[in-house]
């Protein structure tokens, strides 16, 4: 069978069509879009502190990052508490919070922010707590912060004296 001219254009055009929608599809997927938070001792990873002095600020690092597809307007919020205060991927922690921190990243940014908290534990001492870092993501929708359901935590034992020979 000869396909006369007409045939063949047709069957070119629709060619060309099916593969341009085909691979603007496939470019046009975006990667899942996702948040994380990280905490760091002096900004190091495995420099956690063991104990802190009560009343004292600890130095830590707060790391962020956006892959959300868009700038992300971020909080992140400190709390104090033990094992019965930490929070879950949909419920933040019901303690109070001490401090919190916030900021703006583009999409497939990161920051690495240095961070001074305060270690206040009311009750008998010494005492394991932990320090509980919450990422909160501003809905401009709804013009309310959002719990991401991203949390971090280390446990120190606070003292009213400084250990000899520990991270204070």
């Amino acid at each position: 069978m000869i396909l006369d001219d007409e045939v063949f254009a047709v069957i070119l055009a629709v060619t060309i069509v099916s593969s341009v929608v085909g691979i603007a599809m496939v470019l046009r997927q975006e990667a899942e879009q996702w948040t994380a938070l990280g905490l760091l001792g002096e900004c190091k990873i495995g420099k956690y502190p063991k104990t802190a002095v009560n009343g004292s600020l600890q130095d830590l690092c707060i790391y962020v990052a956006n892959y959300m597809g868009k700038p992300v307007y971020y909080k992140v919020i400190y709390r104090v508490g033990d094992q019965e205060a930490l929070p879950t991927n949909t419920t933040p922690s019901p303690s109070e919070p001490l401090a919190f921190w916030i900021g703006v990243l583009g999409n497939k940014d990161n920051a690495t922010v240095p961070v001074k908290v305060p270690i206040t534990v009311r009750g008998p001492l010494p005492r394991k707590v932990a320090l509980i870092f919450e990422l909160w993501l501003y809905d401009t929708g709804t013009h309310e912060w959002i719990y991401s359901g991203r949390w971090v935590h280390v446990y120190v034992n606070v003292t009213l004296i400084p250990i000899e020979g520990t991270t204070q």
